[in-house]
């Protein structure tokens, strides 16, 4: 079995001419749903598995938050710049053939509408617009990565702030 958690940045800054959009903050707002969302997901996992994060500030901010309650180290958290660049369903399957078959938890901090449309082509049920620090849980029963296909999984929670 295999499963996949995405968890979209919270709520951040608005964009101005001074901060680009990847160098945009998460509000304190922001800050402070995504450390109850964390909490709230360690109430169901008790761990995270492979934490990867996109690269834009937003998104590693709110990896961080989540590896500090799960107590990971921010050293721990994988960076992968197709996470803000390139992330659709059709480049998933690159993403996935980067982690270690034994690996059977990979938690993915990013962005939409990427995440949702993710979500929905690979649930059968379907799935919801993810909100800002929304965690949606994807289960597979599969032995390897590279054996996920659209509509082979099953929400097992979808967390909204």
């Amino acid at each position: 079995m295999k499963r996949l958690i995405l968890i979209r940045h919270g709520k951040a800054e608005d964009g101005t001419s001074e901060i680009s959009d990847f160098e945009r903050s998460l509000t304190e707002k922001g800050k402070v749903i995504a450390h109850h969302m964390a909490l709230r997901l360690k109430e169901i996992e008790k761990s995270p598995g492979v934490l990867m994060t996109s690269p834009a500030f937003r998104a590693l901010e709110t990896a961080i938050i989540f590896a500090g309650e799960f107590r990971t180290s921010p050293d721990a958290v994988i960076m992968n710049s197709n996470l803000y660049f390139k992330m659709s369903y059709r480049n998933l399957p690159a993403l996935l053939s980067t982690i270690e078959e034994d690996t059977e938890t990979l938690t993915l901090f990013g962005h939409n509408p990427s995440f949702t449309e993710i979500a929905n082509s690979l649930c059968k049920e379907g799935c919801d617009f993810i909100p800002k620090t929304g965690v949606i849980c994807i289960s597979f029963k599969i032995m390897t990565w590279s054996q996920i296909t659209p509509s082979s999984g099953k929400t097992e929670y979808f967390l909204k702030p």
